[in-house]
């Protein structure tokens, strides 16, 4: 991580990782991992295309709302193709979001042996 006022570069330990970028969708870097639209907003729920798309979805199930076309990656707020703009739909998203996760994990957790 680098901090833009100072420079100073260092490297932190995660687990997972929440990117706020501005304005536009900045999604190239995951070009060949998330399905996206003709803009870089990443496709999610009903959006992400089945068959064709790049990735393809692998699962029998539909995607969740907020589920991209990777089971289990979710995308929220203004990244998201066809999300309404704006902080408390960003919120909202999330909190929505949060449920998807843990109805993943539940299905995942039936699924062990």
């Amino acid at each position: 991580m680098t901090n833009t006022a100072t420079g100073v570069t260092e490297r932190l330990a995660g687990v997972a990782l929440f990117v706020l970028i501005g304005a536009g969708p900045h999604t190239a870097w995951l070009e060949k991992t998330l399905q996206r639209d003709g803009q870089g907003h990443i496709l999610t729920g009903r959006h992400v295309v089945r068959d064709a798309g790049t990735p393809e979805w692998p699962e029998t199930r539909e995607p969740y709302m907020l589920e991209t076309s990777v089971p289990g990656v979710f995308a929220t707020g203004d990244v998201r193709h066809r999300s309404p703009r704006g902080v408390a739909a960003a919120v909202a998203d999330g909190a929505i979001a949060i449920r998807s996760v843990l109805a993943t994990i539940c299905a995942v957790s039936e699924r062990a042996p």
